[in-house]
């Protein structure tokens, strides 16, 4: 049954689709009353009419922090707005790798293990041993061993930039994560505040309620001590 008027856009509402002015906190209800003036405890507002109150009053808290709202903080107000999750998956999928991304992954995992190590040692070695013993009547690279400086250096130039491109990949996964972690942070802050402001308001108004019904029962007892009297 229609039996409420929201405040702000006076239009009828069931109940359940109003808030009440007692669920709402001191810095929202100010904003509502510099836009529509004689808001008070008894008032009713539509939960479309709040959001728009709430995201105008979260732009204001992360202005008065940052200085100026940026493409993250509004995302993150939107979701608020919104209710949306923020966390998202910064993994990126194996199918959008291209081949060239998978063999420089590849390479960048093997040139950083140990068993990479151990393999250009052992050639090292058995390459210098063998010039130098087995091979000493005909070697193929002779000391100073010249072909081998030449293919070390063309294995240098070739794996380095192949690591570079894994790592810039990486670096991209991790600005990517720290974007989401940052705008997941911010809205937990946002809303925790916003949680410490509406609970901080319910208290002070339950508080002021026992005050009054302490005055009425105040005000009792004494009617009973007049009429003992």
């Amino acid at each position: 049954m229609v039996n409420n008027i929201c405040f702000v856009c006076k239009k009828p509402f069931r109940e359940h689709q109003l808030i009440s002015a007692l669920g709402i906190g001191n810095e929202i209800v100010e904003l509502i009353n510099e836009k529509y003036p004689g808001w008070d405890d008894q008032s009713k507002i539509c939960k479309n009419d709040f959001n728009i109150f709430r995201m105008k009053y979260i732009t204001q808290l992360v202005e008065e922090e940052k200085g100026n709202i940026e493409n993250l903080e509004r995302e993150v107000i939107k979701s608020i707005n919104e209710n949306e999750i923020l966390t998202i998956d910064t993994s990126l999928k194996t199918d959008s790798l291209t081949f060239g991304d998978r063999i420089s992954d590849k390479v960048a995992s093997f040139g950083g293990s140990w068993k990479f190590i151990i393999a250009f040692f052992s050639v090292l070695i058995l390459w210098i041993f063998g010039n130098s013993f087995y091979l000493y009547l005909k070697p193929f690279d002779p000391y100073p061993f010249i072909l081998l400086n030449l293919i070390l250096s063309c294995v240098a130039a070739i794996q380095a930039p192949i690591i570079m491109m894994s790592q810039n990949r990486q670096e991209v996964k991790d600005r990517i994560r720290a974007e989401n972690d940052y705008k997941v942070n911010l809205k937990s802050e946002i809303e925790i505040r916003t949680l410490h402001e509406k609970v901080d308001h319910l208290l002070l108004d339950q508080w002021s309620k026992m005050m009054k019904i302490q005055a009425i029962q105040i005000e009792i007892l004494n009617e009973i001590r007049s009429k003992i009297k």
